[in-house]
């Protein structure tokens, strides 16, 4: 028997009893009164999953919409609220409430196995005592809207500071080239001695190659500024640098 006529026996029953309602519609009176049984159960979890559901869209908007089931239902539970994951999925399933998804991660660092190979000038050592020791640089991808930018800098290791960067919508040559103009000019052209420390990139690396132009008119550059193309596995200067 369909759920809706034990919800219609359920509903009449008070004008025309249930014995009289199951004769008529030849309901079984025993599966009839089961139904019944667990009608106020039904009810309290229909009635707790509508403040599950209350709840969860209150959390997905306090974070615009970027939180899926995995970090709503742990918000819930760091609230005291004790729920099960594969509840949370389902009742968000069912609502329509969906979390943001990760864009496809941009590759900034390719190798350029054509150009040769390039001394570790720092041996490791990401430290320095004096700016204009050694500088670091690395490119990175910025989403804005629909599209994505790439950010280029150069950081003196000593200070930690920004000296130079680049913006552009593209990785080409142009956009490491104007990071390091500006840190050259940061410094008053005063560069000579100074090892700048990158990954191995060739598409919008910071190797120095013959793809760069001669912007100082001199070795390699600025100034005496000396080129290294290494990777950093890690170190004091990877998070800000390689």
């Amino acid at each position: 028997m369909s759920p809706h006529r034990w919800d219609f026996i359920s509903d009449n029953r008070a004008d025309f009893g249930v014995k009289r309602i199951c004769r008529v519609l030849g309901a079984s009176r025993a599966g009839c009164y089961r139904h019944l049984a667990t009608e106020q159960v039904r009810t309290e979890r229909q009635a707790e999953e509508k403040r599950a559901v209350s709840e969860i869209r209150a959390i997905h908007a306090e974070h615009q919409g970027a939180y899926g089931a995995p970090r709503v239902h742990a918000e819930l539970r760091a609230r005291g609220r004790r729920i099960n994951r594969k509840r949370v999925t389902r009742l968000m399933r069912i609502n329509h409430i969906v979390g943001r998804h990760l864009r496809k991660k941009k590759r900034t660092t390719i190798a350029d196995r054509a150009a040769p190979p390039t001394p570790d000038l720092v041996m490791r050592d990401f430290t320095a005592d004096t700016l204009n020791t050694r500088w670091c640089g690395d490119i990175t991808y910025i989403a804005v809207g629909a599209t994505w930018l790439y950010l280029a800098t150069v950081i003196d290791i000593c200070s930690r500071k920004l000296v130079g960067w680049s913006i552009a919508d593209h990785m080409r040559t142009s956009l490491v080239t104007d990071a390091i103009e500006m840190a050259v000019a940061a410094r008053g052209g005063r560069v000579h001695g100074v090892v700048f420390h990158t990954d191995r990139g060739a598409q919008g690396g910071f190797n120095w190659s013959s793809q760069h132009p001669d912007l100082g008119g001199v070795r390699r550059g600025y100034g005496g500024l000396e080129f290294e193309d290494q990777r950093c596995p890690g170190g004091a200067a990877s998070a800000v640098a390689c």
